[in-house]
């Protein structure tokens, strides 16, 4: 698309204007930027006024969806733990008896052995859901910020060469 004027970058997108391009747009619009003449680039950044909007808006419903998540996870997090702290109440109770022999002491001693390697497993694999999402959280900035990038590096090198467009086909 080198060289690419206004109309060719938005048939190779699919829009009839530059008010409908969503969310799922902006990334194959920033790829083309580069491949856009200078004067196209500048043009289309000018119509794009609302870039860092939509980023934060991007950014914000990626938080939230995020924070709803954690906070279910939370919650669910809190029964799991509550339900293995009572097991273990329990257990300590019937330990405390003293009819109970051996045996029955050693099961119960293996039970408790059991709810404590649990709530280990529960606790990595919550650190590593929580891990993800703030890998989530960084991978969704980065490509905000990576398409602020394009749209600022277009714009500035297209005021650097002074309006040419010769330097920047391909």
């Amino acid at each position: 698309m080198g060289g690419a004027d206004d109309e060719a970058v938005k048939r190779k997108l699919g829009l009839q204007t530059w008010r409908n391009l969503s969310k799922d747009k902006v990334l194959k619009f920033a790829a083309a930027m580069p491949e856009m003449a200078t004067e196209a680039r500048i043009k289309l950044i000018e119509q794009f006024p609302t870039f860092k909007d939509l980023g934060k808006a991007n950014i914000e419903a990626v938080k939230e969806a995020h924070e709803s998540t954690v906070a279910a996870n939370e919650n669910s997090q809190n029964h799991f733990y509550q339900a293995a702290q009572d097991q273990r109440d329990a257990l300590r109770a019937d330990l405390g008896r003293d009819d109970l022999d051996w045996a029955q002491r050693e099961a119960l001693h293996d039970r408790l052995d059991q709810n404590v390697r649990q709530v280990y497993e529960k606790d990595s694999e919550n650190k590593q859901f929580l891990g993800a999402g703030m890998k989530l959280l960084v991978a969704a900035g980065v490509v905000v910020g990576s398409l602020g990038v394009a749209f600022v590096g277009g714009k500035v090198v297209g005021t650097s060469e002074g309006g040419s467009e010769g330097s920047q086909q391909n």
